[in-house]
């Protein structure tokens, strides 16, 4: 009978232990998941199978040559291209597709604005509305789409400006801006959805070496504050410093990947060696 009991407590304690010491939990959902994605323009193939997973708090760095599909792919995933074949899920979300390969489409025109609000896109041209003030470009969305009151978004708004260092220019229109400054209007103006991902199109390589660090001053900031961030970029200094994952496509495929200390330092590929001393 005390040899039953002890075995009982036995068994009860290693299962105790095992719930301590258990720490794994659930898997968390990825903010985007990218499946065996292709997307073709006519008979020209830009994106031939490619598979990406972004947790919260990410930042991966898309890089390659011109036409390797890097614009591409991250129009893919806000739903600005439409990829003939392949997953994508936000946020554990699928998107819904009608019809199939060429003729595919996204099927609900709800769920494509509610990604979009939730994905915002920082472009490589800026994109601010001209006969808007700074601020109204800010506010605007948050306004219209999301229906915030017009008083808190401008509060809000004026902080995001303060946070990308041009609150003295709110009341200013964009052409009264130099290059540098539209951009970081561009990224209040994204931040002002309270995304739960951002996505930036060649951000920098539109600007003068000067201005071009005063964005990648911003955006290594959003970075250390955990913010999840696909980043097509030019900028291999940037994708080192800011990224935690790198992906070199080439072709319309993944060639390499991993962190930039694997990507830069630690490359196995013969076309990513030739790709960063073009760089450099």
């Amino acid at each position: 009978m005390l040899q039953v009991l002890f075995q009982g407590l036995h068994r009860n304690t290693a299962i105790l232990d095992q719930l301590l010491t258990d720490t794994t939990g659930p898997a968390e959902t990825p903010v985007i998941e990218l499946r065996n994605i292709h997307k073709s323009y006519g008979d020209l193939e830009v994106i031939k199978g490619v598979d990406l997973t972004a947790h919260k708090g990410d930042v991966i760095a898309l890089i390659g040559s011109s036409g390797s599909g890097k614009s591409t792919l991250l129009r893919c995933v806000n739903l600005l291209e439409t990829a003939q074949q392949g997953d994508i899920v936000i946020s554990g979300e699928p998107v819904s597709w009608s019809h199939e390969t060429a003729n595919r489409s996204p099927k609900d025109a709800d769920q494509v604005r509610r990604f979009r609000t939730n994905l915002s896109m920082v472009f490589q041209q800026f994109n601010l509305w001209s006969h808007l003030s700074v601020l109204q470009n800010v506010t605007e969305a948050p306004v219209t789409v999301l229906g915030r009151d017009r008083a808190d978004a401008e509060a809000f708004g004026r902080a995001l400006l303060e946070k990308v260092g041009i609150a003295d220019k709110a009341d200013m229109y964009p052409s009264q801006l130099s290059g540098g400054q539209q951009q970081r209007a561009a990224i209040a103006r994204a931040l002002a959805m309270e995304p739960s991902a951002m996505l930036f199109d060649e951000p920098t390589s539109a600007l003068d070496p000067e201005t071009e660090a005063e964005v990648v001053t911003v955006i290594r900031e959003l970075a250390a504050e955990g913010r999840t961030m696909l980043l097509v970029t030019h900028d291999m200094k940037m994708a080192r410093e800011v990224a935690n994952h790198v992906i070199f496509l080439h072709q319309g495929v993944i060639e390499e990947q991993g962190t930039p200390d694997q990507v830069f330092k630690q490359t196995k590929s013969t076309r990513l060696q030739q790709f960063l001393s073009s760089t450099q």
